[in-house]
């Protein structure tokens, strides 16, 4: 008998610290012992111990690098390490998809002109994975079940439930590159100058006699102009701009 039982291996894991809090909260110390059914991949034990496989960077085995296809044999060592940051997304434009909880950090990512599309509804989460590599998007949640999803293509834990945390975290990640005030924060699709005679129509008479440049959506038609609010998005762009780089583009 192995520690686990009959013919259960058990392994020593170790997470990386930023892993620990999806572990069971009985079992986040720096070394876990945690039994094996002896035929699985390292990929499934760390899984299943509640590790979405988005979040892992490096595994060790024995202090070695191993792929998540090794199969773990009793008493071996394993080091899990977080995902490097900056995260490379090989293989097509860094696109993000959110989901239906994180529609203020969608906002705010398409208002620094990263591009976010938003499920406004929650369409299951079968139908946002295959979403997900139907368009090459990285899936944004914090649903873990969600990010454990095989029709994924790629995705992230939002860690914060903060929007300003959750907008630092996926900058930090991903490092997109920033293009402020391009994008429609309604429905991200790429905003274009406008003239005040053509969006004349789509103005109420205070914002017609008050304003003089605008910017309009391609894609919605929505109006944009220096509103009331206008100092605090200044001041969202202004920070992330500082801190992780971007055009300093003067908003509509």
């Amino acid at each position: 008998m192995h520690a686990g039982g009959v013919n259960r291996p058990v392994i020593d894991l170790a997470l990386a610290p930023e892993l620990r809090l999806f572990a069971p909260a009985d079992r986040r110390g720096a070394h876990v012992a945690l039994a094996t059914d002896g035929c699985s991949t390292l990929g499934h034990a760390v899984e299943s111990f509640g590790v979405p496989l988005t979040e892992v960077g490096a595994l060790l085995a024995g202090g070695h690098p191993v792929a998540s296809s090794h199969v773990p044999a009793h008493g071996e060592s394993i080091e899990v390490r977080a995902v490097a940051r900056p995260q490379a997304v090989p293989g097509a434009p860094l696109r993000f998809l959110l989901d239906v909880h994180l529609g203020t950090l969608a906002r705010r990512l398409r208002l620094l002109g990263v591009d976010a599309a938003y499920e406004s509804a929650d369409i299951g989460d079968r139908a946002l994975a295959a979403r997900s590599a139907a368009e090459r998007r990285v899936l944004l949640s914090r649903d873990r079940g969600l990010l454990r999803r095989r029709e994924l293509w790629a995705g992230a834990y939002v860690y914060s439930d903060r929007p300003e945390e959750q907008v630092r975290d996926v900058l930090g990640r991903f490092a997109p590159p920033l293009a402020p005030w391009s994008r429609c924060t309604g429905c991200n699709g790429v905003l274009r100058e406008a003239d005040k005679d053509s969006v004349a129509d789509r103005l109420e008479g205070g914002t017609r006699s008050t304003y003089e440049v605008f910017a309009q959506c391609t894609a919605c038609e929505r109006v944009y102009w220096r509103g009331a609010h206008h100092a605090r998005l200044e001041a969202i762009v202004a920070g992330a701009v500082a801190e992780f780089g971007g055009a300093a583009v003067p908003a509509p």
